[in-house]
C-alpha cells in the first residue's frame, strides 16, 4: 500500500523558513536570510559546497539549535515534535541489537518494547532486515546498518524525516539501492523529506526539489524543480530528462560556488 501525495504547490504547508540567519560565537555567520517553504510529501535536497550551512539549517528544523535572526513557522503555530533523523554515521548502540535500536524513539517516549514490538517489526520489514532483528550491529554491513538507521527513523511514522548526508559513505553501488529503497519508503509512508547532500546526481535522482546553496554566509541560490514522475528506478538514472536536469543542477552548484564570500 502507498500514500498518494498532492502534486508540488498543492500540498498542505508544513513549516516556512523566513529570512533565517545563524551566527555562531557572534563572528561566525553560517547562515544569512535563508527563506523556504516545505510542503507536505515534499523531497527537498539541500545541495551545496562544504559550509554552506546544510547541516546548520537541519538542526534549527530539527529545534537542536535557535536562529539568531527570522524565524521558523510550523504549521499549527509550533513544532510538533514528529521529527525522525538519520545522521551520516549510522549511530547505532553497539551492545543492543538491531530491534533495539529501532525501538530507541519509542523507549524515548517511554514505550515499552513489547508494547511496539509489531511496529518496530514492520519497520525492519520496510527496510528488508527483519531477519536481522536480534544481530548486533558488528555483525551488519555498512549499508545494513544505515538500513537500521532509517527503520529507526521512519519506526515512529513521523510528518517529517530529515536527512544529513547518509549515504555519503557508502560504495556507489550500496548508495543506489539506498536511493532506490528510500523513495520506496517514502512512497509507502507518505513522509515530508529534507536531504543533505553533495551530490548533484543523488538530489537530482530523489528530489521533486532541489535548493542550491552558497557557502560563507550559507544561502539559498536558486530552487530548481525536478518534475519527473515519481517512482523512479534506474531507466530513469539513464534517460536524457535525467541528465538535463542534472546538468542544470550543475550549473546551478557552480555559480553558487563562484558566489562564496
Amino acid at each position: 500500500m502507498t500514500v498518494a501525495i498532492a502534486p508540488t504547490g498543492q500540498r498542505p504547508e508544513v513549516l516556512r523558513m523566513q529570512a533565517v540567519g545563524k551566527t555562531f560565537g557572534g563572528t561566525v555567520e553560517a547562515l544569512r536570510d535563508m527563506s523556504l517553504t516545505v510542503g507536505q510529501g515534499d523531497f527537498i535536497s539541500l545541495l551545496g559546497p562544504s559550509g554552506c550551512g546544510k547541516s546548520t539549517a537541519l538542526r534549527l528544523i530539527a529545534d537542536l539549535i535557535r536562529p539568531t535572526a527570522g524565524a521558523i513557522r510550523w504549521a499549527g503555530g509550533q513544532n510538533p515534535g514528529d521529527l525522525g533523523v538519520v545522521f551520516q554515521e549510522p549511530t547505532l548502540m553497539p551492545w543492543a541489537t538491531v530491534a533495539q535500536n529501532v525501538w530507541l524513539p519509542f523507549r524515548l517516549r517511554g514505550k515499552s518494547f513489547p508494547a511496539v514490538r509489531d511496529e518496530v517489526r514492520a519497520a525492519l520489514r520496510l527496510v528488508g532486515l527483519e531477519a536481522f532483528h536480534d544481530s548486533y550491529p558488528r555483525e551488519l554491513s555498512g549499508g545494513m546498518k544505515m538500513r537500521v538507521s532509517i527503520a529507526r527513523a521512519m519506526v515512529t511514522r513521523p510528518r517529517l524525516i530529515l536527512m544529513d548526508e547518509p549515504f555519503a559513505a557508502l560504495d556507489e553501488i550500496t548508495r543506489f539501492k539506498l536511493n532506490n529503497d528510500l523513495l520506496t519508503l517514502k512512497q509507502r509512508i507518505g513522509c515530508t523529506v529534507i536531504f543533505v547532500t553533495h551530490s548533484v546526481f543523488e538530489s537530482v535522482f530523489l528530489s521533486d526539489r532541489i535548493v542550491v546553496m552558497a557557502a560563507r554566509p550559507g544561502r539559498v541560490i536558486r530552487e530548481l524543480a525536478v518534475d519527473a514522475p515519481y517512482p523512479r528506478d534506474d531507466a530513469f538514472r539513464t534517460s536524457s530528462e535525467y541528465a538535463a536536469h542534472c546538468r542544470a543542477a550543475t550549473a546551478a552548484l557552480h555559480t553558487a560556488m563562484g558566489e562564496a564570500a
